[in-house]
């Protein structure tokens, strides 16, 4: 019976490398696969999955008009995966939903849980309801030893704490923080700033 998968991590934590590893690993067998990312994350240039350590693959790009259900009804697929899945919408995870339960192909989705204040993202969310199956990817605070669970944002190498909800970045502009670090990153600078007086 195959499942859908919701596998999150904050930045850094390995998820575009696990996405090309599960890849490998079904091709290798000689198995079909598809792979999915969002317009949203073009670091690396529109529809390619990369890793850091400088592994990539090409995949489709997921937009507001793509009908993965279609895609995966004509194309058969051994397993699905879902770069950057953070970033779908409510209509995109049903489709995904459509494809296990319908077609009975499994979908793997990996992304992040929340942004840089701790808010859910729209997919995320969605993921977080439905899946079958849901999978922490852990990595360790830039601070401390501790597990990262928040994504700090960070302008010049300072964190901050405003701006919109989709900045896309890579260790340039975000880094994986426990819960503790961010929250004494984020008073260390609200002490910083000069009190207004009435």
């Amino acid at each position: 019976m195959a499942k859908l998968y919701f596998r999150y991590g904050t930045m850094n934590s390995g998820k575009s490398i696990e996405v090309l590893r599960v890849a490998h690993n079904y091709e290798e067998q000689g198995k079909k696969v598809l792979l999915f990312t969002s317009v949203v994350d073009d670091r690396y240039g529109i529809g390619k999955v990369a890793s850091r350590i400088g592994m990539q693959k090409e995949a489709a790009v997921v937009d507001d008009d793509m009908d993965m259900f279609a895609i995966a009804q004509s194309e058969r697929p051994n397993a699905i995966l879902v770069d950057e899945a953070q970033f779908l919408g409510e209509k995109q995870i049903k489709q995904l939903v459509d494809i296990v339960d319908s077609l009975n192909i499994p979908v793997m989705a990996y992304g992040l849980r929340a942004d840089f204040l701790g808010q859910l993202f729209e997919g995320s969310y969605h993921l977080l309801a439905l899946a079958d199956t849901i999978e922490e990817i852990k990595t360790v605070c830039w601070y401390c030893d501790k597990k990262a669970i928040m994504n700090m944002r960070c302008k010049d190498g300072i964190p901050v704490f405003e701006g919109e909800q989709i900045m896309v970045g890579g260790n340039d502009s975000y880094v994986p923080v426990c819960r503790k670090c961010y929250a004494a990153e984020r008073k260390k600078l609200q002490a910083s700033q000069p009190r207004i007086h009435p």
